[in-house]
C-alpha cells in the first residue's frame, strides 16, 4: 500500500485545521438531529396515521415497524433527458424493499433544470440558484422524521450539489446517491463540434445544426459528454455515496436495475438500528472533500465544481477554497481524457476502465484517501473494481489495464503532470483557468481588452468583424448577484471561430463555463465580481475598458491589466431585468456571497 502523497497529506490537514470548529459544530447538530428524529416510534400517533394514510400495500410493514422507512427524494422530470429514467424508479424501489422488510416512500421532489435548454435564453440565470432550491426542497422532503435512511435520485449539473446541500442537514441519515446511467453514444463529439463552428460563421443553417444537435441528443439518459452531470457522478464515486461502480451503467440495462436494488438493500443495512451506522454526514467528511477534488482534476472534470465544490463542503461544515483545488492540481495528474478534453465519450470511458480503473491509480499512487467511510461495504477501495453479473447476481471485478490509452492512463505515464485546474490572481481579481482543455500554447494569451456586458452583444460584434484581431473578450456583470451566474457557452463557437483563424484570443468573466468549455483559454468566476452590492463597491471588472491590455496566464498564474483600475469610476450595475420568474429569486441574489465561497445565499446568511 502506497504512502500518502505529501502534498495530498498537506492541504488535508490545512482543511482539516481551516474546518476545525465548524466542522465540530456541524458534527454536534446532527448528533442532535439524530436524537430528535431518530425513532418515528416517538411521533404521535395523528402523525403517523396521516403518514401511512396513502401507503396501502406497505401500511400493515409500517404500523408494526418491520424495517426501516426508506425516504426517496427525486428530482424526477422528463424534459431533462438524463431524469426521465426516473419514472418508473418509486414503485421499482417499493419492491426492493420489500424484499427486506423494509419500506420506501417518495418523501418530496425537486425542481431540475436542464442547462442545455437553458443554455443562452433569460431561464440560465435561475440555473445556479436553482441548486439552493434544491436543497430548500431536500430539507423539506426529509423534515417529517419519519426515515431512517434516504436514497437521492439526481444526476445533472446544480441537482447532485443542491441534494447533498440538503441532505446533509440531516447527516444522521445513512444516504445513498442513485444515478440513472448515460444515453448511448450518439454522433462522434468532433462532428458535433464542426457543425456547431460551421453554424456561427454561417456556413450551416439551422436545420443542419438541430439535426446535428439531435443526433448527439438523442434519447433517455445523460448527455455523454463530461460536463458538470458526468462530474457529479465521477464526484459521488470519489466520494463513496454511489453503490460502487454505478456511475456511468446506462438505463434499462440488467445492471443498472441490479445496482438500483443493491441502493436498497444497502442503505437499509447501514441505519441507526443496525451493527453498520454509516450517517451521511460521517461520510462526507474532509478527506471525501479531498478526495472529490482530487478525482476532478485526475480526470479533467467540470470548473462549475470550482463553485459547487465550497458549497457542498461548508453544508458539511468543512472550509475548502480555490488555493487548495490549485495546490492540489499540481500534485495530481490528469489520467483521464474524456470529450470536450478527449475525443471519446463516457460511454466509451467506462469500457476503458471508467471510475474502477481511475480511483485504483489514484489509491495505488497515494493520491487518494483509502480510509474514508463509504456507502459501500468497505472503505474507497472497493470503488476501484467494476460491477457486473454473473448469472443475474451483482458482483464486482478487478479492472485490470486500461482498454484505450487515449483515454486512460496509469499516475506513472499520465497525459498531463498535473490537473488542469489553475488558479489566477492579479489585479482583476481570482478566476479559474481550466488547462486541461486548452492547448498550452495557449496558456498565455496578453492583448487588448474589449468589454461587453452580456453574450448578445459579443455575438454581435463577432458578426460586424469587431473581434477578428487578437482579443481579450472581457463579459461582466454575469456574477451571482448581477444576474445569478449563468453559463456564457454561447460564447464558446464564437471564440473558437476566431481562434481558429490564427488570433490570440482569450474570455475573462465573472461568469460561469463548464466541463464543456472547450479550447478556448477562459479565466471564468472572476471574483470579487463587476456588480455592487447595496453600499459597496464592484470588482475590479467594473473598472476596465476597451483597449485595456489584459494579461491571461496559465503558466504564472496572472490575471493582470497594466491600466491603473483604482483611479477609474466603476461601470455602473445593470437594471434589473424582469420576467422568466428572476424577479422571484432575488434574495437568492442579494445575499450571495463568492463564487469561490460558493455563489450560495443560504451559506452566506449562516443558514448552514
Amino acid at each position: 500500500m502506497s504512502s500518502l502523497n505529501d502534498t495530498l497529506h498537506k492541504v488535508t490537514q490545512r482543511v482539516i485545521a481551516n474546518s476545525r470548529s465548524s466542522r465540530a459544530a456541524y458534527l454536534d447538530l446532527i448528533a442532535r438531529e439524530g436524537d430528535n428524529m431518530g425513532d418515528r416510534s416517538a411521533v404521535s400517533c395523528s402523525n403517523l396515521a396521516h403518514a401511512y394514510a396513502g401507503m396501502e400495500e406497505d401500511k400493515p410493514a409500517m404500523v408494526a415497524a418491520r424495517g426501516p422507512n426508506i425516504g426517496v427524494v427525486t428530482a424526477y422530470n422528463d424534459m431533462l433527458s438524463a431524469h426521465a429514467p426516473y419514472y418508473r424508479y418509486p414503485e421499482r424501489l417499493k419492491i426492493f424493499a420489500r424484499e427486506i422488510g423494509a419500506t420506501v416512500q417518495v418523501a418530496g421532489g425537486t425542481p431540475a433544470m436542464c442547462d442545455g435548454v437553458t443554455q443562452g435564453e433569460v431561464g440560465m440565470e435561475l440555473s445556479l440558484f436553482s441548486r439552493d432550491v434544491i436543497a430548500l426542497s431536500t430539507a423539506v422532503a426529509l423534515s417529517h422524521a419519519m426515515f431512517d435512511g434516504a436514497l437521492m435520485l439526481g444526476i445533472c449539473d446544480k441537482i447532485v450539489p443542491g441534494l447533498l446541500m440538503g441532505s446533509l442537514r440531516f447527516g444522521h441519515l445513512p444516504t445513498i446517491f442513485v444515478p440513472g446511467g448515460p444515453m448511448p453514444t450518439g454522433i462522434p463529439n468532433k462532428e458535433k463540434q464542426r457543425v456547431r463552428q460551421l453554424y456561427a460563421e454561417g456556413k450551416a443553417d439551422r436545420a443542419e445544426l438541430l439535426a446535428s444537435e439531435m443526433a448527439s441528443y438523442h434519447s433517455p439518459g445523460t448527455c455523454t459528454f463530461f460536463g458538470t452531470a458526468n462530474s457529479n457522478q465521477m464526484m459521488m464515486e470519489m466520494m463513496g455515496l454511489h453503490i460502487p461502480g454505478s456511475a456511468f451503467i446506462q438505463p434499462g440495462t440488467k445492471l443498472r436495475q441490479a445496482l438500483d436494488r443493491e441502493a436498497v438493500h444497502r442503505v437499509a443495512a447501514i441505519g441507526r438500528k443496525g451493527n453498520e451506522y454509516r450517517p451521511l454526514g460521517h461520510c462526507v467528511d474532509e478527506k471525501a472533500i479531498v478526495n472529490a477534488a482530487v478525482g476532478l482534476l485526475a480526470t479533467g472534470g467540470s470548473t462549475n465544481h470550482a463553485i459547487h465544490l465550497p458549497a457542498m463542503a461548508r453544508a458539511a461544515g468543512v472550509i475548502f477554497d480555490w488555493d487548495d483545488l490549485s495546490e492540489l492540481s499540481g500534485a495530481v495528474p490528469l489520467i483521464a481524457q474524456i470529450y470536450p478534453n478527449g475525443s471519446g465519450d463516457v460511454n466509451q470511458f467506462h469500457a476503458a476502465g471508467g471510475m474502477g480503473y481511475v480511483i485504483g491509480e489514484l489509491l495505488e499512487a497515494g493520491l487518494a484517501h483509502r480510509d474514508i467511510l463509504t456507502v459501500g461495504r468497505g472503505d474507497l477501495s472497493d470503488y476501484a473494481r467494476e460491477p457486473g453479473l454473473d448469472d443475474d447476481t451483482l458482483v464486482w471485478r478487478d479492472v485490470g489495464a486500461a482498454g484505450d490509452d487515449t483515454m486512460l492512463r496509469p499516475v506513472s505515464d499520465p497525459f498531463r503532470a498535473d490537473g488542469g485546474m489553475r488558479l489566477l490572481t492579479g489585479n482583476i481579481g481570482r478566476a479559474c483557468f481550466k488547462t486541461s482543455a486548452v492547448d498550452p500554447e495557449r496558456w498565455t494569451v496578453e492583448a487588448p481588452a474589449r468589454v461587453f456586458e452580456d453574450q448578445p452583444s459579443v455575438a454581435a460584434a463577432f458578426k460586424a468583424g469587431e473581434l477578428d484581431r487578437d482579443v481579450v473578450v472581457v463579459v461582466r456583470f454575469q456574477g451571482p448577484r448581477a444576474n445569478g451566474m449563468p453559463e456564457l457557452h454561447k460564447l464558446t463557437p464564437v471564440l473558437g471561430v476566431l481562434q481558429d483563424r490564427g488570433h490570440r484570443v482569450a474570455l475573462v468573466t465573472d461568469g460561469r463555463m463548464s466541463g464543456a468549455s472547450g479550447k478556448v483559454p477562459a479565466a471564468i468566476h472572476c471574483t470579487p465580481e463587476a456588480f455592487a452590492s447595496a453600499g459597496g463597491d464592484g470588482g475590479p471588472l467594473a473598472r476596465l475598458r476597451d483597449g485595456d491590455v489584459v494579461k491571461v496566464c496559465a503558466v504564472t498564474g496572472t490575471l493582470s491589466t497594466t491600466a491603473d483600475l483604482a483611479a477609474r469610476d466603476a461601470a455602473p450595475n445593470p437594471h434589473e431585468q424582469l420576467g422568466t420568474g428572476r424577479e422571484l429569486f432575488g434574495m437568492f441574489r442579494q445575499f450571495a456571497d463568492g463564487a469561490e465561497a460558493g455563489a450560495t445565499a443560504m451559506l452566506a446568511t449562516g443558514g448552514m
